[in-house]
């Protein structure tokens, strides 16, 4: 008879609205010992403290950094799991501490981040936040917006999330305008969308210009003064993207300036932010939104979903998805 699985310890970081033990498949980790934490905390100590028994750690996107000055304070961990790219990891470190790193890189589009593109970009253009807020104080009709036809959609990055994004905003009747590298514009002329002449011309002839790039060393700090200068006063600049394509305090000059005019912003280069005092949160003209393009419950199993299933393939001898597969050369499966 097979021996049965070993029950473990597991430590889940992150889980900001407590919805972990909700979702269908927090079932998977039946008969381990679980613990889950509701805050987010950066302090290495405090980290140390709280997972210093935990086998496993689990990880939703990049809310928490795992790097030497932590692994060298988890003399028990066995087994990192979670779902998507792992920047934020240490492989290196980890193999080093003999902690095998399980995360399921899929080509699953994140669907609920481009619908929610669509609603930052319906809720800044119509002033539905203002007005909505307007109405609880007595006032009636403060601002006229604008419509959607006829007005010309900006797609930086014509990827899986840039080009589901662009086919709605044809759908909405707009005109549709794409840059980004020669794949991005090979993709778009397939699908008869027209190639912004250049960058400048993008960002110069956008009336709404949605983000969709992935971020590395190559895009970091991509769009600066220059460009964001060139923008119509009454343009809309949508970011479901990464914060850190901008470069820093570039857009909040830009907003204070009028061009563009109006930005709905979804993601910040420090997260989670909570100073209210943050110079966007105090523009006007910035709708913000705390990160909530994949926050979406059927993502959400999905996600944890994987990182449960890595964790069950682990204990019974068999990880999948593995990311540094030196360390089961070092016995860490033993």
């Amino acid at each position: 008879m097979a021996n049965p699985s070993p029950r473990l310890r597991v430590a889940i970081l992150d889980d900001y609205q407590d919805v972990v033990r909700t979702l269908d498949c927090f079932g998977k980790l039946q008969g381990h010992e679980i613990r889950i934490w509701n805050d987010a905390v950066a302090d290495v100590g405090i980290l140390a403290e709280r997972l210093a028994d935990a086998d496993v750690l689990v990880l939703l996107r990049e809310r928490t950094k795992v790097d030497e000055a932590l692994l060298s304070r988890l003399p028990n961990l066995k087994l990192i799991s979670q779902n998507g790219h792992v920047p934020h990891i240490d492989l290196a470190a980890c193999t080093r501490y003999g902690v095998l790193v399980s995360s399921a890189l899929t080509q699953r589009p994140s669907h609920p981040t481009v619908e929610f593109t669509w609603g930052l970009i319906l809720a800044a253009m119509r002033n539905i936040p203002l007005e909505s807020a307007a109405l609880r104080k007595g006032a009636w009709q403060s601002t006229v917006g604008l419509g959607l036809r006829g007005r010309t959609l900006g797609i930086y990055g014509f990827g899986k999330l840039g080009s589901m994004v662009a086919r709605i905003g044809a759908a909405f009747g707009m005109e549709l305008l794409i840059w980004g590298r020669e794949g991005s514009l090979d993709r778009a002329r397939t699908e008869g969308f027209a190639v912004a002449s250049s960058k400048q011309a993008l960002f110069a002839q956008s009336d709404v210009l949605s983000l969709h790039l992935r971020l590395n060393a190559e895009t970091t700090g991509l769009i600066g003064p220059q460009e964001l200068a060139v923008m119509k006063p009454t343009a809309l600049l949508v970011n479901t993207s990464r914060a850190e394509l901008i470069k820093p305090g570039a857009l909040v000059e830009a907003l204070r300036i009028g061009r563009p005019g109006k930005a709905a912003v979804d993601v910040f280069e420090h997260e989670p932010l909570t100073d209210p005092n943050d110079p966007l949160l105090l523009l006007p003209n910035a709708l913000c939104t705390p990160h909530l393009g994949y926050v979406e419950r059927d993502n959400y199993e999905f996600a944890y979903g994987n990182a449960f299933d890595q964790i069950v393939a682990f204990a019974q001898g068999t990880p999948i998805n593995i990311h540094n597969p030196d360390v089961l050369k070092q016995g860490a499966l033993q």
